[in-house]
C-alpha cells in the first residue's frame, strides 16, 4: 500500500512514516519545503504523479495564539490546504484521513465530548480545523477524521520537552490545574492511524492515550518519572492569561474506537513512560 504523509517534519507525520515503512508500506513523507499545499494544482499534480491509495493529513497550523493574529496563513494551512489535498484524494479515489483537534468543541463542561456532539470552536486555530473537517465530509467518500489533544513525540517540541527543559533551571513551576484532557503519545496515534488508514471504517474518531489529568498532574507525572525534584503548584486558567482561552474540558470520549474494533492506546502515564524511554536512546545515539 502506497500512503502519503503530509507534515512529515512535524511530530505527527514523523512518526506515521516510521511505523509505515517498519510494516514494509510504501510512505511518502512530504513537509512543506517538498509541496506547498495551498497551491491546488501543484498539489493535484504532484498527488496525481505519486498516485498513493491514501492520504494522511498531518500538515497543519497549530500556533493557537498567532492564529489569530496570522488569520490569513492560518485559513490557507487548515482549511485551503485541506481542501486542495481533498480534492486530489477524490481524484484518484484514494482514502483519506484528517487530524483535527480537541480546539474544535467549545471546552466547557466535565463531560467528554462525544464524537457525534456538534463543534463549536471559540478560538480561529479551531475554527480552522472545524472548517477543514467539514471540506472533508463534503468532497469525500472515503474519509476519516481523528481528532487528538496534547500532542508529544520525538520529533519537535512539548509539554513534555518543555518541562524537562525547564527543570534544568528551576526548582519550582507554575502549572495550569484546571484545564483537563487526554495526552496524545504520537508513537502510539501513528500505529492506530496505519491500522485504520488500512480498513474501511470511515467516520470520525476521537484517539488519545486513555486516561483523563490536569496540565499540572501530567507536569508531576513527567517529573516523578524522569526522577527530577521539581515541585508543581497548580494554577488556575485565568493566573495564566494566553491571547486564546484555553479549553477547560477537552475530554473526548474514544467509544467510536472500541465500536468498531480498534485497540484503544495505553493509559497515559505508560505513554509518559516509553516516551522518556525513547528519549533517553534517542539522545544516546
Amino acid at each position: 500500500m502506497k500512503v502519503l504523509v503530509t507534515g512529515y517534519t512535524g511530530q505527527l507525520g514523523h512518526d506515521v512514516v516510521q511505523y509505515g515503512v517498519k510494516l514494509g508500506l510504501n510512505m511518502v513523507g512530504i513537509g512543506s519545503k517538498d509541496l506547498d499545499i495551498t497551491n491546488q494544482s501543484k498539489v493535484l499534480d504532484y498527488v496525481k504523479k505519486i498516485n498513493p491509495e491514501a492520504i494522511i493529513h498531518c500538515a497543519a497550523y497549530t500556533a493557537v495564539d498567532k492564529a489569530e493574529d496570522n488569520k490569513d496563513m492560518c485559513w490557507e494551512v487548515n482549511v485551503e490546504g485541506t481542501k486542495n489535498l481533498a480534492l486530489a484524494a477524490k481524484d484518484i479515489n484514494a482514502k483519506f484521513i484528517y487530524i483535527s483537534t480537541d480546539y474544535v468543541f467549545n471546552g466547557e463542561g466535565e463531560t467528554p465530548f462525544k464524537e457525534k456532539d456538534k463543534p463549536n470552536p471559540v478560538g480561529y486555530y479551531g475554527l480552522t480545523k472545524y472548517e477543514g473537517e467539514k471540506l472533508v465530509k463534503q468532497l469525500l467518500n472515503k474519509w476519516f477524521i481523528v481528532r487528538i489533544s496534547w500532542v508529544f513525540g520525538i520529533n519537535g517540541n512539548n509539554f513534555v520537552k518543555t518541562m524537562l527543559r525547564l527543570a534544568e533551571s528551576q526548582t519550582e513551576l507554575n502549572v495550569v490545574g484546571d484545564q483537563i484532557g487526554s495526552p496524545t503519545y504520537t508513537f502510539d496515534l501513528a500505529h492506530l492511524l496505519i491500522d485504520m488508514v488500512q480498513s474501511e471504517k470511515y467516520g470520525t474518531y476521537h484517539c488519545s492515550n486513555e486516561g483523563f489529568c490536569s496540565w499540572a498532574e501530567f507536569a508531576k507525572e513527567i517529573f516523578s518519572q524522569a526522577n527530577v525534584g521539581v515541585k508543581v503548584n497548580p494554577i488556575s486558567t485565568e493566573e495564566y492569561p494566553t491571547r486564546v482561552v484555553r479549553p477547560k474540558n477537552s475530554r473526548m470520549s474514544k467509544q467510536k474506537l472500541v465500536e468498531n474494533g480498534f485497540t484503544p492506546l495505553s493509559n497515559w502515564q505508560d505513554a509518559v513512560k516509553r516516551y522518556l524511554r525513547e528519549l533517553i536512546n534517542t539522545e544516546v545515539k
